[in-house]
Parts: C-alpha cells; sequence; structure tokens
C-alpha cells in the first residue's frame, strides 16, 4: 500500500508539473502578443512613442523574473526572423541591425536586471519600482551605445548629447508615466494569478 500511494503521489506531482510548464507557456506567449501588441500603438506626440517599453515591464513584474525575460526573448527573437512585432508593424534582423536596434536589444538587459534585483531584493512594489527605473536606464545605455556605433559606420561621428536629444530625452517622461502604468497595474493583476503563475 505505501508503495502504491508513493506511486500515486509521484503521478500527481508530475501531473502538477506538466500543468504548472503548460502555464508557463501559455502566459510567456500571452505577454510576448503583449509587447507586440503594444509595439504596434503608436501614440501621437511631437515625437511619436510606443507602449513597448510598459510592456516589457509589465511582463517581468506580473510573470516574475524567469517568464517574463522569457517573453521579452521571444519577442526579440520573433522580430528578428522577420515575424512583424516591431513598432510599424515591421521585422527582420534588419531592424535590430539598424540604429535604433540596439533599444530593442535593450529590452532583453533590461529584463535581466529586473529578475536579478528581484532574486536579490524580492517583488515588493517599491524594489519592482526601483529595478523598472534601473532597467530603463540600461535599455537607454544600451541603445544609445549601439546608435553611436551604427551612426558612426554609416554616416559619421556623432556625440553624445545630440543621440540622447533624439533617443532618450524626449522619451523620460512618457517612459516614467509607462513605468507608474506598469507598477499599477502589475500589483493589480498579481492578485488574481498569483494561484496560476506563482508570486
Amino acid at each position: 500500500m505505501s508503495t502504491e500511494a508513493g506511486t500515486q503521489a509521484q503521478n500527481r506531482q508530475m501531473r502538477t508539473a506538466g500543468k504548472g510548464k503548460t502555464y508557463d507557456m501559455a502566459y510567456i506567449g500571452i505577454f510576448t502578443v503583449l509587447i507586440a501588441i503594444c509595439s504596434w500603438i503608436s501614440i501621437p506626440m511631437e515625437i511619436p512613442f510606443t507602449l513597448q517599453t510598459f510592456a516589457v515591464f509589465l511582463a517581468v513584474a506580473v510573470l516574475g523574473g524567469k517568464r517574463g525575460t522569457l517573453s521579452v526573448v521571444v519577442y526579440v527573437l520573433l522580430g528578428a526572423i522577420g515575424v512583424p512585432v516591431f513598432s510599424g508593424f515591421t521585422g527582420g534582423i534588419g531592424i535590430i541591425m539598424n540604429t535604433t536596434g540596439g533599444y530593442i536589444i535593450g529590452f532583453i538587459f533590461s529584463a535581466l536586471a529586473m529578475w536579478l534585483i528581484e532574486n536579490l531584493l524580492g517583488r515588493k512594489i517599491w524594489v519592482q519600482a526601483i529595478s523598472m527605473v534601473i532597467g530603463l536606464i540600461i535599455c537607454y545605455a544600451f541603445g544609445t551605445a549601439w546608435f553611436m556605433l551604427v551612426y558612426m559606420r554609416s554616416t559619421g561621428a556623432v556625440g553624445l548629447l545630440t543621440v540622447l536629444g533624439w533617443c532618450v530625452i524626449p522619451f523620460i517622461i512618457p517612459d516614467a508615466v509607462k513605468i507608474a502604468l506598469a507598477l499599477i497595474l502589475s500589483n493589480t493583476l498579481r492578485k488574481p494569478l498569483a494561484g496560476i503563475i506563482g508570486d
């Protein structure tokens, strides 16, 4: 009887593990699609911006570091192989190799930084706020360095302040708003999903 009970317990664990992996794949897929949709949404201003950053932060905040980072990686890989998931319904390795492609790659480093901070300090809302700010700075830094390198090779040298004026400074306030929205929405979504995706 003890052997039979042990076998039944093991089978239940295997079913639970399989169910957990299915949920993981489903939520990673859902948030990959969400990032793509938010990339397509352009807010008309003097310099238009998308909700891409918001979706990246939301994915990591809701799903946790591992699953959130995987959703970002899948999104970037889909775009790299030509699926039109990037801004303006574009895709392909050429988009990434262009001047602004570093900001797309930077999303992965942002997610990794948030994952690391989550592992060190937990998932309290103030920790997530700090991790999003740090992730944004990392994305800015990587994307700006990439822009300068590609621009220098294709056009000529360009100053750091000039690139910051083109690619970073106009987006600081909108990105701060996105961080605030991601924090509020992630805190709301995590409670009903906690039993499925963990906390």
